[in-house]
């Protein structure tokens, strides 16, 4: 089950990606008062596009916590996502599905033989890495609910 509000949610560890290089790093290290984790299925798909487009019209990029992405694409895809999309925010590569994996949120995509990836997530984290807004899409194309996870990350900031 996925780590419910009031939970302390799984670190784990990646590689990640800013656009230019990756470095391994937990999720615990990229805590700075919080964080938003978006799980998604592939990047450079039209609706990761779609998505991260939308969450930086929306401002997500001026969260007084960061917000980062997290999929199965490799460090050098999710870089040249980044760059393809002139985006500000971060992405860990997952590309054994491991971090997924301690969310439980790897699901089979039909039609795709035996590929498991994140189900859509976004889990607001607080400074001790509690859960205090949890999202779990139901498909891969419903719209994330933004305005709740604007008011939790308002919340959370104070």
């Amino acid at each position: 089950m996925p780590p419910s509000e009031g939970e302390r949610a799984p670190d784990f560890t990646a590689l990640l990606c800013d656009g230019e290089t990756f470095q391994t790093a937990n999720l615990s290290t990229v805590l700075d008062g919080g964080c938003v984790v978006v799980f998604y299925g592939f990047s450079f798909s039209a609706i990761a596009e779609n998505w991260w487009k939308r969450y930086e019209r929306a401002g997500w990029d001026e969260f007084e916590v960061p917000v980062v992405g997290l999929s199965r694409e490799g460090p050098y895809a999710q870089n040249a996502f980044i760059r393809y999309l002139d985006s500000p925010f971060r992405l860990f590569s997952d590309g054994e599905g491991a971090a997924a994996e301690t969310y439980d949120l790897l699901t089979r995509r039909s039609g795709m033989g035996e590929t498991r990836t994140a189900r859509r997530a976004v889990f607001v984290l607080d400074d001790e890495q509690r859960v205090v807004h949890r999202w779990l899409g139901e498909d891969w194309i419903s719209p994330v609910p933004r305005t709740e996870i604007e008011a939790a990350v308002a919340e959370l900031v104070g």
